[in-house]
């Protein structure tokens, strides 16, 4: 593991949620290279996850924070925004050690009760951003925009099954975290402009199918910054998926998240456990 070092100077790049790209005011900690909102929400886990393992994570965070690598900073963004809303809830949130082991991101206590989460953020390989989304093996009447959400459904659906293979060994409750950016497009010059339609009830249906199969997983939280939702072709409601979309406009937030129970979970989530992840959403 490298090591934390609290007085160098970064310059960090990236989107930052919604923001234009471009570099991030050093704010009033330069040395850190964090805008004011990241300082203040990572002060926050530093006065919360105050044991051994979280404190040299939520250390490491600064560094990943800054990198230049934009996977690594949108791996650690994704931690940073979903570990502040857990402690905001009320829950407790432990960082676990970072290991060659396979093991969760987050160990979470409510009351008794303790739950995990896995974080992770699709951004693609450093090849894949550099290149243009192709459709599949689909009929020539389906449109681009749909097959660019396809893709996105199918990519999806492989983090889960790759993610479950390593969560396969807990027998609490595992909440499995899944943040898409930029629907898995930041390397295109024009991807900003180009939406990416996606039939939310289609997502919700194939990884509850999904689930299903992998019982080790007691839920799904997928978070979306950047789609367009397909108008829905049909009333029915899933059961088990709460579903929160925003306006375009509202950039600080997700345009769209859920939360995918499994109905066939060995560790299904308590009462309140689904009652503190739904307040995230």
């Amino acid at each position: 593991m490298g090591r934390f070092r609290p007085r160098k100077t970064f310059r960090l790049v990236t989107s930052l949620r919604g923001g234009q790209p471009g570099p991030i005011p050093a704010w009033k900690r330069e040395e850190e290279g964090l805008s004011g909102e990241l300082h203040d929400r990572w002060n926050m886990l530093h006065r919360h996850c105050a044991d051994q393992s979280s404190h040299l994570r939520v250390g490491r965070l600064v560094w990943r924070l800054t990198h230049y690598d934009y996977g690594v900073r949108e791996s650690a963004l994704a931690e940073l925004e979903l570990a502040t809303q857990l402690l905001r809830v009320g829950v407790r949130v432990t960082f676990l050690p970072e290991s060659q082991a396979r093991t969760a991101d987050f160990e979470c206590d409510l009351g008794r009760e303790r739950f995990f989460v896995e974080v992770t953020a699709m951004v693609g390989s450093a090849a894949r951003q550099r290149l243009p989304l192709r459709g599949l093996d689909l009929d020539e009447v389906v449109g681009e925009e749909e097959d660019r959400g396809v893709i996105l459904i199918h990519r999806i659906l492989a983090r889960i099954r790759q993610k479950a293979k390593q969560l396969a060994d807990y027998c609490d409750p595992v909440v499995l975290s899944i943040s898409i950016p930029r629907a898995d497009l930041q390397g295109e010059k024009n991807a900003r402009s180009e939406a990416i339609w996606l039939d939310l009830k289609a997502l919700a249906g194939v990884v509850t199918v999904l689930l299903t199969k992998v019982p080790t997983l007691s839920a799904v939280l997928i978070s979306l910054w950047d789609v367009d939702p397909l108008p829905s072709r049909a009333a029915v409601k899933l059961a088990n998926v709460e579903l929160i979309e925003r306006p375009k406009r509202q950039r600080s937030h997700p345009r769209v998240r859920m939360l995918i129970q499994n109905p066939n979970a060995s560790a299904p989530l308590s009462e309140s456990h689904d009652a503190s992840i739904r307040q995230t959403l």
